[in-house]
């Protein structure tokens, strides 16, 4: 028995009810999925590769600010913030993880979660990484890229030995806050130096100040060259870096394009923005249903060595011939 209201209000009422129930549905449904983008660069240094990004996530049909929320974190090269924001993330239950070009971050995401999927871009092999079970078919919650930093570390080396034939002390520059990847390429350059004749000194700087540091210790020992390893911190402070070096008229040798853009001598490895769109096609791909598990880890198909005139005329270099003819790009 209903008191307090007449058969056709109450016809109403639960008119209105059923009708509202749908529309507060759909408007739950209506929320995007928040995809955490995790970068151990800056936001400045990071542009083009997040643009990158942002264009394979939209060839899936997904739109930033429209059908999908993506929050970008940059670290800096302040690598121990990684488990605090992993366990956020996983807290908040965002629907993918990203993390193109950091495996601390990959792995970091590993252990934070079984169930969100996640997208890395990794230089080593996943595999031996143990992030997945094979590259063919990942079988968990994580897949992604492998752009084979490792491997061309020495072809890097052996190319900056040809730019500058008399060099055979060279200085390389770690950030041993990365461990990840500052590991794999002392391992790789020191295995290479021997067979081209050459000397490592190892210089490592985890902040602004360090670099400043290592730098002044290259000026007192004149090394004659620098290896550069790839790493967030340094990629964000490429502009101080090749600054540096020019001013100590060192020839200098880095991972990817845009520091040579801003000046740096030479760059050889993965195309480091082809990765990010494949880190981002894949995110889109699973907000739209896929499976991590079922997604095979894409490998890097793209290199270049680019090579900036300007800046090996300022130094004093003068860039062989058969060096100049293997470029992909010669910056005037």
């Amino acid at each position: 028995m209903v008191t307090g209201i007449g058969r056709r209000e109450l016809i109403a009422a639960l008119g209105s009810a059923t009708v509202a129930w749908p529309f507060a549905a759909r408007a739950q449904q209506a929320v995007p999925p928040t995809v955490g983008f995790i970068d151990g660069g800056s936001l400045e240094g990071s542009a083009r590769y997040v643009a990158a990004f942002g264009k394979g996530i939209n060839e899936t049909g997904f739109v930033e600010g429209q059908n999908v929320t993506v929050e970008y974190h940059y670290l800096e090269g302040q690598y121990d913030r990684l488990p605090a924001l992993m366990a956020d993330l996983v807290r908040r239950q965002v629907a993918v993880i990203a993390t193109p070009a950091l495996t601390l971050a990959a792995r970091a995401a590993k252990a934070a979660t079984a169930t969100i999927p996640i997208v890395f871009g990794v230089a080593e092999d996943p595999v031996r990484l143990g992030l997945v079970a094979s590259l063919a078919r990942p079988g968990g919650n994580l897949t992604g890229f492998n752009f084979f930093s490792s491997e061309v570390l020495a072809k890097r080396l052996r190319l900056l030995h040809d730019m500058v034939p008399k060099a055979i002390h060279i200085a390389v520059l770690v950030n041993p806050a990365n461990a990840a990847t500052a590991e794999p390429v002392l391992r790789a350059v020191q295995e290479a130096a021997p067979t081209l004749g050459l000397q490592i000194q190892i210089l490592n700087a985890t902040t602004i100040g360090e670099i400043d540091a290592a730098f002044a210790s290259i000026a007192r020992e004149r090394p004659d060259a620098l290896f550069v390893a790839p790493d967030g911190l340094f990629l964000s402070r490429r502009s101080q870096i090749v600054t540096l070096a020019l001013v100590n008229k060192i020839p200098a040798a880095y991972g990817t394009r845009d520091t040579v853009a801003v000046g740096g001598l030479m760059s050889y490895g993965a195309d480091i923005a082809d990765m990010y769109h494949q880190v981002g096609a894949y995110t889109g791909q699973i907000l739209k249903g896929a499976k991590p598990a079922d997604l095979p880890v894409l490998q890097s198909t793209k290199f270049e060595f680019v090579i900036n005139l300007q800046t090996a005329r300022a130094i004093g270099i003068e860039v062989p011939p058969a060096v100049l003819s293997v470029a992909d790009e010669v910056i005037e």
